[in-house]
């Protein structure tokens, strides 16, 4: 029965194997025939869906940056029919509350963090070198951009307050700190001190606006 899936759920099922064996071993631990024995399938079957490893390290990133950019879009959902706060303290309280909502996310999915930092690298690599998956990397950046950007300018709206700077300037910098405070926390897991280090973060951000005159 599981090998007369549709191509498009069957391509998923693979995808699904190969970050499984990714999130424990790193890229190098995918391999067609490890990601067949991971998802009970020949190897026909993983070869037919995908002409080679690199494919299938494209589609993992791709699903990746989805899925990314689905949780930042739950987490800096701004409620439009609630009061904001007004001015830059307004705004930092606002940029605050969308980093805290999204942290948790990224705590549970650690895994899954670490591998997308891993892609990225696997891309930059293989862009030099002008091999398949070589803009995976632009691309996943591309995407966060645009939910920074629409954060960003949702936050200034509501709480009447206008960026200093280029919005795509400070979506770079929020989106570089986001980054950093991650892969910090991948390293050393010192959760009790991410609050403070958001509200700080939000603080950096929050000083490149002004309150409209």
């Amino acid at each position: 029965m599981s090998n007369r899936l549709p191509a498009d759920e069957r391509r998923t099922q693979l995808v699904e194997s190969a970050l499984e064996l990714a999130e424990g071993g790193g890229v190098g631990a995918v391999t067609v025939r490890a990601v067949a024995e991971n998802a009970g399938v020949s190897l026909g079957v993983v070869h037919y869906c995908f002409d080679s490893k690199e494919a299938l390290v494209v589609a993992m990133a791709e699903t990746l940056i989805q899925q990314l950019a689905d949780t930042m879009r739950t987490a800096f959902d701004i409620p439009h029919d609630e009061p904001a706060p007004q001015g830059v303290r307004g705004l930092r309280e606002l940029l605050f509350k969308g980093l805290s909502a999204a942290w948790p996310s990224i705590e549970a999915t650690a895994g899954r963090q670490l591998l997308t930092y891993e892609i990225t690298t696997y891309s930059l690599r293989h862009r030099n070198a002008g091999a398949l998956g070589g803009d995976v990397a632009l691309q996943q950046y591309r995407i966060m951009d645009e939910q920074a950007h629409a954060f960003l300018s949702a936050c200034a709206e509501q709480t009447g307050t206008t960026w200093t700077e280029p919005i795509e300037s400070v979506a770079r910098i929020a989106l570089a700190l986001i980054d950093g405070l991650t892969l910090r926390w991948l390293v050393d897991r010192e959760s009790d001190s991410i609050v403070s280090e958001l509200d700080d973060m939000a603080a950096i951000i929050a000083a490149r606006a002004v309150g409209k005159p």
